[in-house]
C-alpha cells in the first residue's frame, strides 16, 4: 500500500510540473512540418506586441469585399504553420477579412506560453485588428477552436464581439483535463484555469459552437454545458456525428457559417 501511495504521489507530481509541457504543445518556426510561407494564401506578415511587451507574429489574410472581419484563435496544437490552407477556405468560401495569430511561444512569436499571456495576446490581437481596420474591437467576428475558443471566449466576455464562433470548447481547462486524468485532483492544482463557463454570461452577443460527438479530449457534455450557459437568445449548437476533436468540420457546417454570418447585425 505504501509503495502504490509513493507511485501515485510521484504521478501527480509529474502531471503538475508537466502541466505547461502537456497544455502547451508549442511548434515553434523554423520547424520543417510548418508551411511558413504560405504561397498560395494572400497575406500579410504582421508583427504586433502584447501589452508586456512580447513581440508576436501574425498574419492578416484580406477580401476584397468582406462581409464580416474575423479573428482566428487557434488550439493548442496548431500554428500559422498549420494553418495555410484552413484561413484560405475559410476566407474563400465565407468571404471574409482574417487576421490569425501565434501565441507566445508558438510559430514566430516570442515568449513562453501561459493563461494570463495567451489571454494578453488574444486582447493584442484584437486590438491590433481594430486600430489597422479603423473599426471598434465589438465589430470583430471571435472565432476560437478548443483553448483558442477560451481565448475567444474572454475576448467576448472582456470587449464584446459582433459574432462568436467556438469549435470543440470546454467549460474550463480542469474540467476537459478531468476525462483524461480521471485519477487526479486536477481541479485542484491546475494553474491553466481558461474558465469559459464563468465568463459566457457576461457576452450578450450571437453565438455558433460546434462539436463532434466523439470528442474524446473534450467530451461533447462540456460542449452542451457551455453552450447553456450562453445568455443570448441568438446561439445555435451544430452538431456533428461521430467527429473526433481534431477532424475536419463537414461541408454542411460551412453552410452553418455561412447562415450565421448572414445573421449578424
Amino acid at each position: 500500500m505504501r509503495f502504490a501511495a509513493l507511485i501515485y504521489c510521484v504521478l501527480l507530481l509529474v502531471l503538475l510540473f508537466a502541466e505547461n509541457t502537456l497544455l502547451y504543445p508549442a511548434t515553434k518556426f523554423p520547424d520543417p512540418r510548418g508551411d511558413w510561407n504560405a504561397k498560395y494564401l494572400p497575406h500579410e506578415d504582421i508583427e504586433f506586441s502584447a501589452a508586456d511587451g512580447t513581440k508576436l507574429h501574425g498574419w492578416l489574410v484580406e477580401h476584397e469585399q468582406p462581409r464580416a472581419v474575423i479573428l482566428y484563435c487557434h488550439g493548442n496544437g496548431d500554428c500559422l504553420g498549420f494553418l495555410g490552407w484552413y484561413l484560405k477556405e475559410l476566407r474563400d468560401r465565407q468571404r471574409v477579412t482574417i487576421f490569425a495569430f501565434d501565441y507566445r511561444g508558438y510559430g514566430k512569436s516570442e515568449g513562453s506560453p501561459s493563461e494570463t499571456g495567451l489571454l494578453a495576446d488574444g486582447h493584442a490581437a484584437q486590438a491590433w485588428v481594430a486600430q489597422r481596420l479603423r473599426i471598434q474591437p465589438a465589430d470583430i467576428v471571435l472565432m476560437g477552436r478548443s483553448l483558442g475558443g477560451c481565448v475567444a471566449v474572454d475576448l467576448a466576455a472582456s470587449n464584446g464581439a459582433r459574432g462568436l464562433i467556438l469549435q470543440n470548447t470546454t467549460t474550463s481547462m480542469p474540467d476537459a483535463a478531468a476525462y483524461i486524468y480521471w485519477f487526479a485532483p486536477v481541479h485542484w492544482f491546475m494553474k491553466n484555469r481558461y474558465d469559459s463557463l464563468s465568463k459566457i454570461g457576461r457576452y450578450h452577443g450571437p453565438v455558433l459552437m460546434s462539436h463532434g460527438t466523439g470528442d474524446t479530449l473534450v467530451p461533447i457534455a462540456l460542449g452542451r454545458k457551455l453552450f447553456d450557459a450562453v445568455p443570448s437568445s441568438q446561439k445555435r449548437l451544430f452538431v456533428i456525428e461521430n467527429s473526433g476533436h481534431n477532424d475536419p468540420e463537414p461541408r454542411s457546417y460551412d453552410a452553418a457559417v455561412d447562415e450565421f454570418l448572414e445573421s449578424l447585425p
